[in-house]
This record gives C-alpha cells, structure tokens and sequence, in this order.
C-alpha cells in the first residue's frame, strides 16, 4: 500500500509541475503519434528531445545567434546531415567525440549530430589550457574533435585524429592550412539530410570537472529522464515556450541543463558566443527574454557596470534569473534585486551530482548566503567524518541523492557514497527552517592554533566590506599555528572607496572572531577564474608575491 501511495504522489507531483510549466497539453492524434515515436526511437536525451520539437514546432524559432535564427526544424534537419558527415569522418556507435565550442550554433549542431550516431559527446572547457587539453584528450581519445577555430593553437600539441571545424573566423584558404580539416557548415551542406538510422544504444554525456585543483576529470552522465526536469521546475518556475538567453557556458553542466530544458519547455535559445555585461542585457531587451541562465561572476559583472548604465536596462520581460556553478558572494543576491527585481534564482549543486538545492527569491531575501531548499526528488544530508548524520546547525560533508548522480570517472573511481547518496566535495549545513547553508571545500577547512576554519566564511566578510570586489582565501603552512589564512581581494573600480590591508583586517575582526583574521591579506587587480566563473585556489597557492 505504502509503494501505491507513494507512486500516486509521485505521478501527482510530475502532473501538477509540468501542467504549471504548460508542458502537459492537447495535441492532434498524428502529432501525439509522431512524439511517441521520436521519443521510442531516440530517447530523451538531445537526439529525441530535438527530435520531438521538430515534430511539435517545426517552424518555430530555436535558436538565435550572432550568425541569425534557426527554427527546430531546420536544428534537426542540419544535425542529420552533420551525423552522416561524422560518420564519413569514422565516428560508429560507442565512439567519443569531443567538442570545444563557446556557445553558438555550433555547438547544439555538434551535439544533436554525434547524439544521433550513438556515440558519447565529450566537452572540453574552453578556458582549458594546452597542457589539461593534451591530458584530457590523451585519456578520452576521442575519434573526432569539433572546435571553433580559435583553439587550433591551444590543441596543436595533442594527439588528435580528424578534426573539424565549428565556428570559422579566416577566408576557407586560411582556415585548413594542410587541408585536414573540414567545417560543420561544409559538412552539412555536402550531406543528406533526411531521417538518419537509429542507433543501438543512446549516446551519453561527459561533462568535465572543474579542474580547479588538478586535471580536469571526465563525469558521464547517461540521459535525463523526467524525474529530472520535474524536479528542477518545483523550484524554478520556468515556463514552456519562453525565450531564455543562456550565457553560462553550454559545456557546464549548469549550461546545458538548460539546453536540456529548452528540449521539454520548446524555449528559444539565444546563444552569444562571449559574455559581455551590456552585451548581455541589450540581448535580453532585443529578443524580450523571459529568463536569463548565468554563473554568478557574470551577476558580478553586470552589478560593477555605471549606475547610469544599469538604469537604462529595465529587465522588465525576465522572471527568471537562473545563476549557478559557484556561490553568491556577500550580498550580491539583494543587490541584484534591488536593481532589478525579485527574479534570482541560485541553484547549488556539482557536475557529479547535479542540482543539491535551490535559493528562491524568498530565500535570498531573508537569507542571502543560503543555497536553499532541496527540490523535489532529492535528499541532502550532512554527515560527520565518521558517517553519522549530524544535528541542523552543525557543519559537516554534503551528501545528495537523485536522478541525476554521475557514473563514476572516466579514468576511474568516483565520489564517497553514504547511504546511496553522493559527496558534493563540500562541507555545510542546515538551518532550522530547513535552508541549506555551503560552508566551503571539504578540503579547504583548516585547523589554525586548534580552532576550525571555513575560508569561505572570511571571504563572504571581506566581500560585504563596500571596497571589495571579490574575495578568496586559503590555508598557508604556518610554524606556530600549523595553518594560517592567507586573503586575496580584489576592489571595485574607480570612485570606490579605498580600503588597505589593515583597513580590510579591521573590518573582519569587527565582524569575525579574531582567529579568524587572516595574516595577510593581498590585494590584485583580479582574481584567476576558469571559464564557468570559479576562482582558481591552485594559482593562488602557487602565488609568489608579486600583485
């Protein structure tokens, strides 16, 4: 009895989620019958999710880009004549095909066509330095490598076998120089573009870790199914047909959730291959974007522009601002609404794992440092170092279950599992309303004199100094304590009030205990982020004294 109550509520919740998000609606027998039959044939991962909507919306536009529009049905005839150019390539069923691409058409064409072919899509980061970029692809040794023309300098030095293409800025003479590689456009326009055989298994995705701390690893994921997206929509009010400007970078795995998303909610994509923060804001005017998916650095951004820019952009159409893949500094959450309404939405979770919370504007309101609440269909618990799980208010090791948990590294091994759930790789807690609160790294805590320090603590207190841009700590060897906090900041730009060291060491003994001040404090110009917007602690710990 206890399992048909519980499948019963299950089937209500994903009923009352997705008919609120407008996904659940009447369709004519052969259009109802055309569905069912992409999905029966390709699944619900990219191939099946296009796949439905150009049976759904053929003529409405997908996609927007800095090269034009292109409508859902034009999205899957071009990814079916770009999987038999890949297939002329020797890309077969079960081969990896690796893809560098910022966020443009490209990419989804990339995506859709290797989906298509049964083989696995392998996304390298595009900040990715030539040495990570020679490890990566030397342990996943894809068959094929999809890149836009500037990182053919960056992937000089790896081993690679074909390569193609993706989004070319010289003259076609220029572009080959050997003549070993082709484009996805000359691909496309040389191939057939009808209906293309379905594979015999379904291809999965490989998003990469971070690499903040060592080479990058490689996280597959097989496909979503609608476990997931009902679960991310009882917090994210997103809705079906909006036009969502997508700026987190499609290869995160917070970017291309929401290309997932796009998938079920038939939402036009509008694709900028650079982030620029007035760029980004005349974007969402131009096109009236309902929603708006961002890292937080690119909040950061966008709050640093003149006060006299930020009033000439109202963000009146958008409902919601969708931020995630490393925390919300200070107050930036309150500040951000101050400006532009209560429509930020903070999603904390890891590429292993996926989504963990979500802070809605409630939440950020009245606690603008929390990650939130777990949505439905996932469990969060804090564990203690010896597995037990400890009391709200104590701090511990995040743990997370639901659909989405990763398979285990590419190269072997995986995350600490208790209880079938999965370490994020941090430590946090929960507050007595159930609020979800991310203290840091679990390997970042360090012991200084025997008292307990969470960096992110101190720099959350040096970003609500008004001097401070941004902030990072970390754990330096030290002869009498064992470990101190060494501070790194930046500030804001010209006109802002100045703030030196022994002004910022005042402020956080003024708000902090005073083991908790850091013995050096290091003010930069800025501070190193990779490309999804995470500070890079390795270079701050290889830091040699010179600003």
């Amino acid at each position: 009895m206890n399992r048909l109550v519980g499948h019963a509520t299950s089937a209500a919740t994903t009923l009352r989620v997705l008919g609120r998000a407008g996904v659940i609606r009447p369709y004519g027998p052969l259009k109802l019958v055309g569905l069912g039959l992409a999905v029966y044939r390709w699944g619900t991962g990219p191939a099946g999710g296009f796949a439905t909507l150009a049976v759904r919306s053929p003529d409405r536009v997908g996609l927007i880009d800095e090269l034009g529009e292109l409508t859902f049905g034009e999205l899957h005839r071009r990814s079916n004549a770009l999987a038999r150019g890949l297939q002329d390539l020797g890309v077969e069923e079960g081969d990896s095909v690796a893809v560098m691409c910022r966020n443009h058409r490209g990419f989804v064409d990339a995506t859709l066509a290797v989906a298509k072919l049964g083989a696995d899509i392998l996304y390298l980061n595009t900040a990715f330095a030539g040495p990570q970029l020679v490890d990566v692809l030397e342990r996943e040794k894809p068959t094929v490598v999809i890149h836009d023309e500037e990182f053919a300098g960056l992937l000089a030095k790896a081993a690679l076998g074909r390569r193609v293409l993706a989004w070319v800025e010289n003259a076609p003479q220029a572009r080959s120089g050997d003549g070993s590689a082709d484009t996805l456009e000359e691909l496309i326009s040389a191939h057939d573009d009808s209906e293309v055989p379905v594979p015999g298994r379904h291809a999965r995705i490989v998003i990469l870790t971070s690499g903040t701390t060592g080479t990058p690893k490689g996280a597959p994921r097989n496909e979503a199914g609608i476990d997931a997206a009902v679960s991310m929509l009882s917090r994210l009010p997103l809705r079906t047909g909006w036009t969502t400007h997508i700026a987190a970078p499609l290869f995160h795995t917070w970017g291309f959730a929401h290309l997932a998303l796009a998938m079920l909610l038939g939402s036009t994509v509008v694709l900028r291959r650079k982030f620029d923060p007035e760029g980004a804001l005349r974007a969402i005017e131009e096109h009236r974007c309902e929603s708006f998916v961002v890292i937080p650095v690119m909040l950061q951004r966008i709050l640093a522009l003149d006060e006299e820019i930020l009033r000439e952009h109202s963000l009146d159409t958008v409902r919601v601002v969708a931020a995630s893949g490393s925390a919300l500094p200070g107050t930036m959450a309150t500040s951000w609404m101050d400006h532009f309404g209560d429509n930020l939405y903070n999603i904390y979770g890891s590429t292993e794992v996926a989504y963990a919370s979500i802070a809605t504007p409630e939440d950020l309101r009245a606690q603008p440092g929390s990650a939130g609440k777990p949505p439905y269909g996932t469990v969060v618990k804090i564990f203690d170092e010896d597995g037990h799980e400890v009391e709200p208010g104590e701090v511990g090791r995040i743990f997370v279950g639901n659909s989405m948990l990763f398979e285990g590294y590419t190269g072997g091994g995986s995350k600490d599992m208790i209880e079938g759930l999965m370490s994020t790789g941090d430590v946090g807690r929960f507050d007595p309303d159930g609020r979800l609160y991310v203290e840091g790294r679990d390997d970042e805590m360090i012991v200084s004199g025997g008292e307990n320090v969470f960096p992110k603590e101190v720099e959350d207190c040096l970003v609500g100094h008004e001097a401070v841009a941004e902030a990072a700590a970390i754990g330096v060897d030290d002869n009498d304590y064992g470990k101190r906090l060494r501070a790194f900041v930046s500030l804001r730009g010209a006109g802002s009030t100045h703030a030196s060291e022994d002004d910022l060491k005042a402020h956080v003994k003024a708000n902090l205990a005073g083991y908790k001040v850091p013995r050096e404090i290091v003010i930069l110009d800025e501070l190193p982020r990779n490309a999804t917007g995470k500070i890079l602690k390795r270079d701050l710990v290889e830091w040699d004294g010179e600003a």
